[in-house]
């Protein structure tokens, strides 16, 4: 068999956290850094499961053995991230009974671009990643094994900002052009500490109960007036609203009154409160506002045009003898293509190209 390899983009959610759950219109945008996961395969009269995760640093943070039958461990202790992946490729065969049910050892590496602390999306990137490999429904396999909104499942497969909504008939998103004229005057800053999503979820669903309706109508609402917003001031005046009525129905006091209450610019959480990234906004230098965020601690700051390694989709135009039109995805952090789709034959494969 053929190795395969996928990728799946990381994200930040910068409206309608948790009410996006029940249909609130949010903003969501995938981030440049993602993860990707490289499978190869050995012929094998007893065929098992190598996986290893890799850090930024090419580190290995989390490796395990499985059986194919069951994905059961065959490590001496089984650790949470293995129980977690079990529970992903159970779920992945219950949808695609076919799913590894060949004969082949299989080799699985995972890397990801961005620190596993960060939030960016190491859960739904990876779920996003299985799920194409196994042929089934990512939003599917997300709500099974996570019960989450969706959202991140969009963003592993946009190319650019998009808005998501839960409606009736399911997820609906749409990519948007969201490039405000005052962008140079907006940060992501980390706050050093991983949220756990399902944790927020759980709190919500505790929390919410008085007034849903109306806080998504109006969250919605100032999701389209974020998009539109003309200038900094605007934009400003929704996040605070924005933050006060997460803060009011959850009970839960906003990021900027609990640590940052002398900054001078807006502040808003993004996800799940309590960790993980917020977006900031700033009228003064660039200079000045990342020293303010480094002299509490707080040293990873990233401006809203940071570029990081990123995927870009190049389309291969051919006769249709030589294999027709391929689509192809060329990483920019080592110069390989790879994951070409051909339109004509329907066959998923690697591309050799030579750039010389």
């Amino acid at each position: 068999m053929k190795e395969q390899y996928f990728y799946g983009n990381g994200k930040l959610l910068l409206s309608s956290e948790y009410f996006v759950l029940d249909g609130a219109k949010s903003i969501a945008l995938p981030t440049k850094l993602g993860q990707s996961m490289h499978v190869k395969y050995r012929p094998s009269n007893d065929p098992k499961l190598y996986w290893q995760s890799l850090d930024t640093n090419n580190k290995c943070w989390f490796d395990t053995t499985l059986e194919l039958w069951h994905f059961n461990s065959l490590d001496e202790e089984v650790s949470e991230e293995s129980k977690v992946l079990q529970n992903i490729l159970r779920q992945a065969r219950y949808q695609n009974i076919h799913f590894l049910r060949d004969g082949y050892d299989v080799h699985v590496t995972t890397k990801l671009e961005f620190p596993t602390n960060w939030g960016l999306g190491s859960s739904s990137t990876l779920v996003y990643n299985i799920a194409q490999w196994a042929y089934v429904s990512p939003f599917e396999l997300s709500n099974k094994t996570f019960n989450g909104s969706g959202y991140d499942i969009a963003c592993a497969q946009s190319m650019g900002p998009i808005t998501y909504q839960i409606q009736s008939r399911g997820p609906h998103w749409e990519t948007i052009n969201f490039n405000p004229v005052f962008k140079e005057n907006l940060y992501f800053v980390y706050l050093n500490k991983k949220q756990n999503s399902r944790d927020g979820i759980k709190l919500y669903r505790r929390m919410v109960e008085d007034d849903k309706d109306l806080i998504i109508k109006r969250l919605s609402e100032i999701t389209d007036q974020l998009l539109s917003a003309l200038d900094l001031g605007e934009f400003e005046d929704l996040i605070f609203e924005h933050e006060q009525i997460i803060s009011t129905a959850l009970d839960i006091p906003r990021v900027k009154d609990r640590v940052f209450r002398d900054y001078w610019g807006a502040i808003k959480s993004l996800g799940a409160w309590g960790g993980d990234f917020v977006l900031v906004t700033s009228n003064k230098d660039e200079k000045t506002t990342k020293n303010y965020f480094i002299e509490k601690g707080h040293h990873d700051i990233l401006s809203f045009d940071d570029k990081g390694p990123g995927w870009y989709v190049i389309l291969f135009k051919q006769s249709k003898s030589e294999g027709g039109t391929r689509i192809a995805f060329f990483n920019e952090n080592d110069g390989t293509i790879c994951n070409y789709h051909d339109e004509i034959n329907n066959i998923d494969g690697d591309l050799d190209v030579n750039w010389n």
